[in-house]
């Protein structure tokens, strides 16, 4: 059996650009030291991450529910870094077959694009995009439609069944907010030229990059004074959700629905599947033999998201 360490961690890209407190970043930073310590300490073999997309490098031409990247490339948005990620193609390879054996429907990239879901994560806990061999796995969060968190746990506990045999010291990562409802365009309200970009917006330049960018730091502004007409944070979804984690409450968040979600906690906090994927990972690669320990929350508004950190163990 693998050694295994869980971390899940809330990305924003709006750290540096539009900041709450000083001593909520420093609590934060903090928070993220003590993780990254153990990571350091824990030093993995095989990073797996499970993160979203943010129409950045998945589009609505082809929208996967999941997809592997057997190789991959961070695109370097908002303060991450661009360049490739150390993926193991064999490894991915090998562990793309086992899901796929195990009746999920997975789709597989040789060349994926991502975003700061993945990239800050990674360059957070171990210092840069290339530390340690890491297997992206990306889940849609922004798209509907979208999966079950039932679904999510059943891809996780594939991963992890595969990493129980695998041999290898890994670090499950779980990425994502929780409650938050950032500017993300949805097809259904579309202008045809935001539609254009939804389904085909690969690669911009400069320009319509920074262009995106400056639109999401405007909005975390607004939304941080409290002129913004975007969803609220819910604390008490936020904490409720980490809870049923914490108790490896798998019967309750089956039960949670798509629209109860979107309605309760915001569009975006769909990206919690990232962690219940994560989580169902680390108990099938233990047997159902860790403990979980909600490490941090916050709801900051700067960063127009609920703030989170779990980590498990092996016992």
């Amino acid at each position: 059996m693998s050694a295994v360490l869980l971390q899940c961690l809330s990305h924003t890209p709006l750290k540096g650009y539009v900041d709450p407190q000083p001593e909520v970043v420093e609590e934060v930073a903090r928070m993220v030291a003590a993780q990254r310590a153990e990571v350091e300490a824990f030093d993995p073999e095989l990073i797996v991450l499970f993160a979203p997309d943010h129409y950045n490098g998945f589009f609505l031409d082809t929208m996967p529910q999941f997809c592997i990247g057997t190789a991959a490339t961070s695109v370097g948005d908002y303060m991450t870094s661009a360049g490739p990620l150390p993926v193991p193609r064999e490894i991915a390879e090998a562990c793309a077959e086992h899901v796929v054996a195990a009746d999920i429907d997975l789709a597989i990239s040789y060349r994926m694009l991502v975003d700061h879901g993945f990239a800050q994560p990674i360059e957070e806990l171990t210092g840069s995009l290339d530390r340690y061999p890491v297997i992206p796995i990306f889940i849609n969060s922004v798209a509907p439609p979208l999966v079950s968190f039932r679904r999510a746990r059943q891809l996780g506990e594939a991963v992890g069944e595969f990493i129980r045999g695998l041999g290898k010291r890994t670090l499950i990562l779980g990425s994502g907010g929780l409650s938050h409802n950032p500017p993300v365009p949805q097809m259904a309200t579309a202008t045809a030229e935001v539609a254009e970009r939804l389904i085909a917006g690969r690669n911009p330049g400069p320009e319509a990059r920074d262009a995106r960018q400056q639109r999401t730091i405007a909005a975390a502004t607004s939304f941080a004074a409290g002129t913004s007409p975007l969803h609220p944070l819910n604390p008490a979804w936020d904490e409720a959700f980490m809870d049923n984690l914490v108790r490896q409450d798998w019967t309750a968040l089956d039960a949670y629905g798509n629209a109860a979600i979107t309605e309760a906690a915001g569009a975006s906090a769909h990206e919690v599947k990232t962690w219940v994927a994560a989580n169902a990972a680390m108990n099938a690669a233990t047997g159902g033999h860790y403990r979980a320990e909600a490490r941090y929350y916050k709801a900051i508004p700067e960063w127009i998201a609920g703030f989170a950190a779990l980590t498990g163990v092996a016992v």
